[in-house]
């Protein structure tokens, strides 16, 4: 059996500076994840442009892909698409990464090579860290689970995502995220 080594934050702080890979810390242990097929990132761009559309033209604040939050003293997370709210934007240090805190949205696209285990932790990281929602998406499924305080909602196409609590107004629809047929014709 192997022993993982844990590393503190700082340590993962210059890990991370150093290579263009990327990292995550999950309670001190250190996690190098693939990249994500074209399939995934398509999937995670479609969903940030729609979701800052909405986000930037009701004033609510910003939505970054790939940025590291800091959801705990040794825990580093970097959702595929968030949204950060104007008043937690006020308190984040623009200049560096990661940024302190959870977003109020996470978002995780699930790709091939993660396990079911992995996204049940990272989902429950981001909420007790302060999370108001986590979308993780299935594209092999065409679904989405809504995580939040309330608990589970699965959204299926062709229905549409709606996350009222967190989002009030927002619509979008899934076969719009997973149609990818229609950049091949």
């Amino acid at each position: 059996m192997t022993t993982m080594e844990k590393l503190t934050f700082e340590q993962w702080t210059q890990l991370a500076g150093n290579d263009s890979a990327v990292y995550e810390l999950d309670e001190g242990v250190l996690l190098s994840e693939p990249r994500p097929p074209l399939r995934h990132n398509l999937i995670r761009q479609r969903i940030a442009m729609h979701l800052a559309e909405f986000v930037e033209s009701n004033h609510l604040g910003i939505v970054i892909e790939g940025m590291d939050f800091r959801l705990g003293e040794v825990t580093i997370r970097n959702p595929d698409v968030a949204f950060v709210t104007k008043d937690h934007l006020k308190s984040i240090d623009l200049d560096r990464s990661p940024a302190e805190g959870a977003p109020a949205l996470a978002v995780e696209v699930v790709s091939p090579s993660n396990r079911a285990e992995d996204m049940v932790k990272k989902t429950r990281q981001y909420l007790e860290a302060g999370c108001r929602s986590v979308w993780i998406v299935y594209p092999a499924l065409r679904l989405v689970e809504v995580h939040s305080a309330r608990g589970v909602r699965t959204v299926q196409e062709p229905e549409s995502l709606k996350d009222e609590g967190l989002l009030p107004g927002f619509t979008l629809s899934l076969t719009s995220i997973f149609d990818i047929t229609n950049e091949r014709s």
